[in-house]
Order: structure tokens, then sequence, then C-alpha cells
């Protein structure tokens, strides 16, 4: 079943998606409209979808064997968005505990190649830098949990430091549906 807060543009779209959904907490919200769209970019050159949180929507352009992967990590755009500052404050302090123990590598490479740009400095200021690298380790995080991919070869980050993120995020969704 589909839930009411996701609207898929094409019928093909939510076929794709719909064994998947169930492996995902429960959300709720408005709808969240997920269109195909070719040639997505952003400052920093292509990408393989985009979530436009004002608009209420995703945009793909990825492989069907990545779809559930990238559709889990925009979906928890929506879902860090929605979460509130301590929540977000709380993955951060996760985050700078690997820091501190130099952890290396990540669940995907949007957060990965944020993490290789970071300096002491931004942890200490909170600097914009450190925290869309938050985000993005969020929403990595939650396609790593949720997208349904036995293996991925851009989940570098240790494995010693898998169970304290699968922990952290379970906690946060258990028992509640996730806002979007």
């Amino acid at each position: 079943m589909v839930p009411a807060a996701l609207r898929f543009a094409e019928p093909s779209l939510e076929k794709r998606a719909r064994a998947w959904l169930g492996r995902l907490p429960e959300v709720t919200g408005p709808p969240v409209r997920i269109e195909r769209a070719r040639g997505l970019r952003d400052r920093h050159g292509p990408v393989h979808a985009g979530a436009f949180l004002r608009e209420r929507r995703i945009a793909l352009d990825c492989a069907a064997a990545e779809f559930r992967r990238i559709l889990t990590h925009e979906l928890f755009h929506f879902v860090w968005w929605r979460a509130g500052n301590p929540a977000r404050r709380s993955f951060e302090r996760l985050l700078e505990r690997e820091w501190r123990a130099d952890a290396r590598g990540e669940l995907g490479w949007s957060a990965e190649w944020r993490k290789l740009a970071l300096r002491e400095g931004d942890l200490r200021r909170r600097t914009r830098r450190w925290r869309e690298y938050c985000c993005e380790s969020f929403c990595d995080t939650a396609a790593w949990l949720y997208g349904d991919a036995p293996w991925h070869k851009e989940w570098t980050l240790p494995r010693r430091f898998r169970p304290a993120r699968r922990a952290w995020l379970e906690g946060f969704a258990q028992g509640k549906r996730l806002r979007i």
C-alpha cells in the first residue's frame, strides 16, 4: 500500500516502489510528488535526484537498480527538514563522535565528498559545510538502512561505526510516524 503522503507521477514508479515501501517507517504529511526528470543538476554538477522541499516534490534521474536507494535518500531530506533541532543536534553529536574517532568513509557519496571537505573549524562553528554534511549523512544512512540494497560500493564507512548509525535511526523512527 502506498502512503497517502507519497504521490507517484507515473504508475511504473509506484509499481517499482510498492514492495519496498513496507520497509520504511510510516510517513505522514502533505503529499510529496515523485516524478522522473532527465538531466538533473545542482551547483556541483549532474545528480541522480533532487528533493524540492518547498514544492513537495522529488525528481529522479537514476537507474532502476538505484531507484529504492536514491528515493529513500531523497525522501529523508523531508524527514530531516521536519525532524526538529533536538533530533538534528543528536545526530550531529553521533557524527562528531565518529569524526573524533577518525572514522573515514560514509554510507553514500553525497555525504562522503562533503565529509572529505570538512575541517575541524567546521564542526566547532557548525558551519554550513558541517550542517550540509550532517543532512546528507542522515539521508545516506536512511538509504543504507531502508533502501533495500544488500551491498553498495558507496558504503565505505567502516563496519564498526554502522551499528551506532542503525541504532540512532531506528530509535529516532521507533513507534512514530515520520513527518515529511
